[in-house]
């Protein structure tokens, strides 16, 4: 299933599942509403995955009673769709794709050199570098800012001041179910279902935050800086996560293709890793990290005021958002 958050005439989020080849979204609440089933679990989308299996089979329930009523379904061109998780309970973003680890460092001290007036000639290539120690020895990621999050289409405006604007070919899931010392074998059930996912990122600020310990911060963590969408597709839709085509556009120009393979740590690697001594809670996110090569700044390319930043990750969808201009 393909689940979304949109927002309805009356400027109301629902929550509603997706289907007819992506051209319409069903009403679940409203759905649930005559067929005299309590419409709680779908109040919003952290309800509905908080709400756990029995949800889901209401939601099959709803479908195959009622998928064809025009009363109970939008065209999909004339909603807005929001992030499926406008706030999610958390966001952590990892490091997990080998070219990306390699790659954004070389790229991030060029475009220093290129900011101080040197030469970016001696920068090193990463053709025969090798991965640092502490990526091999666990999952790595930072935090992300839950309340700067929009959906496809929305637009997207970068940090006043910045001149080198970018994006992240990502991908990602939501934890489904609570739990702590979790597993890496009974990891893959706590996870709900998956996303596509755009870090975006001032690399000239982040090149000035690079001599601090603590990673990036504001250039990350800016209004519109997350886009995650356009739905989450349940887990069961997609049995092997590592294996799908992933590609990046910009005005319809390919910039990115990859694909999730390659990992140097898995999502269920991720998953034992975050929740040793700690509680993962529903509608938690945890992002992918991006493909080698899935970000403008390894190709010395960057995004300006108007362009259209694509990222379609196969059996999921496109996310799409427009680059409106500074803050």
């Amino acid at each position: 299933m393909k689940l979304a958050t949109f927002c309805d005439s009356h400027g109301k989020l629902r929550v509603g599942a997706v289907h007819s080849d992506d051209r319409k979204v069903f009403d679940l609440a409203e759905a649930a509403k005559q067929a005299r089933h309590s419409s709680g679990s779908f109040s919003d989308m952290l309800t509905l995955i908080d709400a756990g299996p029995r949800a889901l089979d209401l939601v099959r329930e709803l479908l195959e009673r009622a998928v064809d009523d025009p009363s109970l379904n939008h065209e999909l061109s004339a909603v807005q769709l929001k992030s499926p998780v406008p706030v999610p309970n958390s966001i952590r973003d990892f490091v997990a794709y080998r070219g990306h680890i390699l790659g954004a460092p070389v790229a991030l001290r060029s475009l220093a050199a290129r900011m101080e007036g040197r030469s970016k000639a001696t920068e090193q290539s990463s053709a025969n570098a090798e991965i640092p120690p502490v990526f091999l020895k666990q999952p790595n990621y930072y935090k992300g800012n839950r309340f700067t999050v929009v959906g496809t289409d929305a637009p997207v405006r970068r940090p006043r001041g910045s001149e080198y604007f970018d994006y992240e070919l990502e991908f990602g899931f939501f934890v489904g179910s609570k739990g702590q010392n979790i597993s890496k074998s009974d990891a893959r059930r706590h996870i709900f279902g998956y996303t596509i996912f755009n870090d975006f990122s001032a690399r000239d600020t982040q090149v000035r935050e690079a001599g601090g310990m603590t990673g990036p911060c504001k250039s990350k963590d800016f209004n519109t800086g997350n886009s995650i969408g356009p739905w989450i597709i349940t887990a069961d839709e997609i049995p092997d996560p590592y294996s799908l085509k992933m590609t990046s556009r910009v005005n319809g120009e390919t910039w990115c293709s990859a694909t999730s393979a390659g990992m140097v740590h898995t999502f269920e690697d991720m998953i034992a890793y975050v929740s040793q001594d700690e509680w993962l809670y529903p509608g938690e996110f945890f992002g992918s990290g991006t493909v080698g090569g899935g970000t403008g700044m390894e190709i010395d390319r960057y995004l300006k005021d108007g362009d259209l930043i694509e990222l379609e990750v196969e059996g999921i969808g496109v996310l799409r958002n427009r680059i409106a201009g500074a803050i």
